[in-house]
């Protein structure tokens, strides 16, 4: 393990939680009559994910009705679907609506929180998120296993401001040395996280995919793996494992 590595920070939209937005968007499409594979909308809101994150900084953090149907139809051009976008963008959001929760944590979520807290890791949340994120930690019995939130609509800054990175270290008591960010976002996340010195863990499900012009930042495919790579078993660049 990493001495210098005793905090680690996460992200939490799509580094500890998720929506089922592909699957809600194949029920769309099959009520227009389509059918997508699962696999192939995953793989494709995720490079449009990536797309946007380089092209348009700071769009996700926005009200999704003013951006949404623009990244529908970015993924529709790319999947050679041709649909009027307004009636399938209000059936999208009836399927997200039919949920029950609209964030879920993955699945592995507290087995890899509390492995890392008995490895005497101290853990906290960074994120550009609203006045819920509290309310949903709650929910998912999440809180206990970290000790500072620092969230955008509380304390006013967004990442990749590095006066949201500065807050939470002087919060937590530790130092940028001693701490290991853990997020999905290069450009909010390890972008931001270079402006203060701390290291930064990009989580990328697909491998390198969608971020292949990225070098020098270490990539994992979920959080399950932070363990490893601060153990130095994964290749830095894949996520791949060494062993």
């Amino acid at each position: 393990m990493r001495p210098e590595a005793s905090f680690i920070w996460f992200d939490l939209g799509y580094t500890l939680l998720f929506k089922q937005r592909e699957a809600a968007y194949l029920k769309a499409l099959q009520g227009f009559g389509l059918d997508v594979p699962l696999e192939t909308l995953e793989q494709e809101f995720h490079l449009v994910d990536k797309l946007f994150m380089k092209e348009h900084p700071g769009v996700f953090g926005k009200d999704p009705d003013t951006f949404m149907p623009w990244f529908l139809g970015l993924l529709n051009y790319r999947l050679g679907i041709r649909l009027k976008l307004c009636p399938l963008y209000a059936r999208f959001r009836e399927e997200q609506n039919s949920y029950q929760h609209t964030w879920l944590p993955y699945p592995h979520l507290p087995q890899v929180l509390g492995a890392l807290k008995q490895r005497g890791l101290r853990l906290g949340i960074i994120s550009n998120w609203d006045l819920s994120t509290r309310k949903l930690l709650d929910d998912y019995a999440l809180s206990g296993y970290f000790e500072c939130l620092i969230i955008s609509a509380e304390v006013g800054y967004e990442k990749p401001d590095p006066r949201i990175f500065r807050l939470a270290l002087r919060r937590a008591g530790v130092s940028a040395a001693q701490s290991l960010y853990v997020g999905d976002n290069f450009y909010c996340d390890a972008l931001g996280t270079r402006k203060v010195g701390m290291d930064c863990l990009i989580v990328n499900r697909f491998g390198a995919l969608g971020v292949e012009e990225i070098t020098g930042y270490p990539i994992i495919r979920d959080i399950s793996q932070v363990a490893d790579y601060l153990d130095g078993k994964l290749a830095p660049e894949t996520g791949e494992s060494l062993a």
